[in-house]
C-alpha cells in the first residue's frame, strides 16, 4: 500500500501543501485529508472517492486552485495500519478530513476531536460514540449513515420473496470490521421471527473461515443467506459470490457490485451518491459552518438488483413484484 498519495483533479500528480496559504488570504488552497478503508487498487473505491471530487468541482472547489486533497488507502481491518494512516493525515494539518466505513472514522477520531472530520458509509455513529446525536452530532464530527438498520427486515422479505423454501438465514458478518452489528442483528433476528424464519449469525473472522461458514450453511436444507453491509465482506466480494454459486445457496447482498458478480440480488444505499453528497458538507464547512450544527444524513437512494442468470442457475423464478420493482434486472 502506497503511504502518501496526493490526488489532483488536474492531473493525478504528487504535490505539497502550499505554503503561502494563510487564513487571511482569500484564494487560500483548503487541505482536505481522506482516508479511506479499501485498498487504492480497488476501481469501485476509487469511483466513490472520483465521485466526491466531482461534488466538489461542482460547488466551486477546484483542485490546485482553492484546494488540495491527500489521501490514504487501506485503513479498513489492520488497526496500526490505520493508526499510523491517520497520524500521517493529521501531520499534514488538513482543514478538513472526510473518513470512510466505521474502524477508520474511529481511528481517525482517536487522533483529533478538533478538526473537523465527515463521515461516509458508517452504521451506528451514535453507538459507535462519533456523535451525540443525528441531529445534533457536537463535536467535530459529522457525515452519513449507511443504511437503516430496519433494512434487515427487507432483505430477509425479498430472500424469502425469491427463495420461498427458505426458512432458515444466516447473517453473515466479520466482528472486527463490522462492531456496529447489533445495529442490524437486533431488527433481523424480529424480522426473521414475523416471517417464520430460523435466524442465526454466522460470524467469519478471516478469509480462511468464509468458505466454511459457507459450506455449513449449505448443508443445511432450505438454508439462505444474508450479506450484511461490512467493509471485510465487500473486500472478498467475488469469493463470497462463488462460494454461494458452488454451493447452491440463495444470498442477498448490500451492494450492487455483488449483484453485478454474480450474486442472487442486492438491495441498498449507492455508495457512491453518499461520496457526491458529502462534498456539499465539506463545502459547508469550508465556508463557515460547523459539523456540530450540520445533522447527520440517512441516504435517500436505495437500489433493487436482481440477477435472473444466476436464479436460473439455482432453479429459482424470480415472481412478478420483485421484478416490477428492480431498479436493474440482469439477464
Amino acid at each position: 500500500m502506497k503511504r502518501r498519495e496526493f490526488i489532483t483533479l488536474i492531473g493525478g500528480a504528487a504535490v505539497a501543501w502550499p505554503m503561502e496559504a494563510g487564513a487571511q488570504q482569500p484564494d487560500r488552497a483548503w487541505r482536505i485529508g481522506v482516508l479511506m478503508a479499501h485498498s487504492e487498487s480497488d476501481p469501485e473505491f476509487i469511483a466513490y472517492l472520483t465521485a466526491f471530487r466531482d461534488g466538489l468541482q461542482k460547488l466551486g472547489w477546484t483542485e490546485g486552485r482553492n484546494i488540495q486533497i491527500a489521501s490514504r488507502w487501506g485503513a479498513l481491518d489492520d488497526a496500526e495500519s490505520r493508526q499510523r494512516s491517520a497520524k500521517e493525515l493529521i501531520a499534514l494539518q488538513p482543514d478538513l478530513i472526510l473518513t470512510q466505513n466505521t474502524p477508520p472514522t474511529a481511528s481517525m477520531l482517536q487522533q483529533t476531536r478538533t478538526i473537523p472530520v465527515i463521515f461516509v458509509v458508517v452504521a451506528d455513529p451514535v453507538g459507535s460514540r462519533f456523535v451525540e446525536s443525528l441531529a445534533r452530532p457536537g463535536g467535530n464530527v459529522t457525515g452519513f449513515t449507511v443504511m437503516e438498520p430496519t433494512i434487515s427486515g427487507k432483505w430477509l422479505e425479498l430472500l424469502k420473496e425469491i427463495a420461498p423454501h427458505v426458512n432458515r438465514a444466516a447473517f453473515l458478518f466479520n466482528p472486527t470490521t463490522a462492531p456496529y452489528v447489533k445495529y442490524y442483528l437486533d431488527p433481523f433476528n424480529a424480522a426473521a421471527a414475523s416471517l417464520g424464519l430460523e435466524a442465526f449469525a454466522a460470524p467469519v473472522n478471516d478469509r480462511s473461515e468464509i468458505e466454511t461458514i459457507i459450506a455449513a450453511q449449505s448443508r443445511e436444507s432450505n438454508s439462505g443467506l444474508v450479506v450484511i453491509p461490512d467493509g471485510f465482506l465487500n473486500v472478498h466480494r467475488a469469493e463470497i459470490v462463488l462460494l454461494t454459486a458452488r454451493y447452491r445457496l440463495p444470498a442477498v447482498y448490500p451492494w450492487r457490485f455483488f449483484a453485478e458478480l454474480g450474486g442472487l440480488l442486492s438491495y441498498g444505499s449507492e455508495q457512491r451518491d453518499m461520496f457526491r453528497v458529502a462534498a456539499t458538507y465539506v463545502d459547508r464547512i469550508l465556508r463557515g459552518e460547523k459539523p456540530a450544527d450540520l445533522p447527520v444524513q440517512a441516504p435517500t437512494k436505495y437500489e433493487l438488483v436482481i440477477n435472473l442468470k444466476t436464479a436460473k442457475a439455482l432453479g429459482l423464478t424470480v415472481p412478478d413484484r420483485p421484478l416490477a420493482l428492480a431498479d436493474e434486472v440482469i439477464e
